[in-house]
């Protein structure tokens, strides 16, 4: 099937370089060539520079002229370059490319895709004309938003269920909206930056603990007269990012196929803190609500390490705060740490 493909290739080259000088139907051919015609309008051009190359041109078949083409495969794409052009920047644009992966074949030439799947019992076989590949543009700018859960480290460990702080996981969310732009600084190798807004809740696992601002530091009282329903502080932040990413998937021409991989730092500033706390009376009525909007002795700036992996079209991340939650000596030594993904 692929000599067949390769011829075919061969008659869009001659097309491709020859349309602009054939205005009408009425083609002139050159004496130095030879003209092999097929089916309804198919056309095969040679063009030969002397008689001697002419006398082995006749000694030769259509596979012997494949096999004189002597393509190069890549063993581990399958990728096989047909024509390229040299540009006089020393860069190069492929004309003709052939993808084989198993019984499928995949073949560009210019904007146009040609796919022939011999997966079946039957060889099917898809053209279309138009095909726009999608460009690595040196810079662009994208919003995108993140979705994870919130815990915190106290001594490189997660807080255990019986210190009052200890969080939930599920409602523990952090939501982040994100402006970035990206450099390409190399293929597959780019340079992210941008700033976003981070809100943070944690949601406390012992409902029945209220957070509240003492004098001298936060306090985590127990309410015994109430019956606690939920119980959580939140945070806001203005974040500022940089990471270098790498896309393995760039790097091979495979496109979103591959693994990302990225890592950088992270400042931020609090924009809002408060505490939460959801009750009813201990008869199960009046639902009440106690906030205290005062910050609970948290850090004005956190700054930390954010790591991302995508894989396919998924993206995850990952940040660690190195500084901790609340201010010196105002609360226990908490590190926060989140998980999730990116949409």
């Amino acid at each position: 099937m692929k000599k067949y493909l390769l011829l075919f290739c061969m008659m869009a080259i001659v097309q491709l370089s020859f349309a602009g000088s054939m205005p009408s139907l009425d083609h002139s051919v050159a004496s130095d060539s030879v003209v092999i015609e097929f089916g309804k309008s198919g056309k095969i051009v040679i063009i030969v520079e002397n008689k001697e190359d002419f006398e082995k041109l006749k000694l030769m078949n259509i596979n012997q002229i494949i096999r004189e083409l002597d393509l190069e495969e890549d063993e581990i794409s399958g990728e096989t370059t047909i024509v390229e052009i040299k540009k006089k920047d020393g860069t190069s644009k492929q004309v003709v490319k052939v993808t084989e992966d198993g019984a499928e074949t995949e073949v560009y030439i210019g904007n146009m895709r040609l796919l022939v799947d011999e997966t079946g019992e039957n060889t099917k076989v898809r053209f279309e004309p138009g095909l726009k590949r999608k460009s690595d543009p040196p810079f662009r700018t994208y919003f995108n938003m993140d979705l994870g859960i919130n815990n915190y480290l106290e001594n490189g460990s997660f807080p255990t269920s019986d210190k009052p702080y200890a969080v939930k996981g599920w409602g523990s969310w952090e939501v982040g909206l994100n402006f970035m732009a990206s450099q390409r600084l190399s293929k597959g190798f780019y340079w992210n930056f941008g700033l976003g807004f981070q809100f943070y809740n944690f949601k406390f696992e012992n409902r029945d603990y209220q957070a509240i601002r003492g004098d001298e530091s936060i306090e985590f009282i127990q309410r015994t007269d109430v019956d606690g329903s939920k119980s959580k502080i939140s945070a806001s932040y203005l974040t500022a990012m940089t990471l270098l990413e790498l896309d393995f998937g760039k790097m091979n021409d495979n496109g979103r196929r591959g693994i990302r991989v990225a890592a950088g730092p992270y400042a931020g500033y609090r924009l809002g803190g408060q505490s939460k706390y959801v009750y009813r009376d201990l008869n199960g009525s009046n639902k009440s609500k106690d906030k205290q909007d005062t910050g609970l002795y948290l850090q004005n700036f956190r700054y930390g390490i954010r790591g991302e992996l995508g894989i396919g079209r998924v993206k995850f991340f990952t940040t660690y705060d190195l500084n901790e939650l609340f201010q010196e000596g105002k609360g226990p030594e908490l590190n926060p740490i989140t998980f999730g993904i990116v949409f």
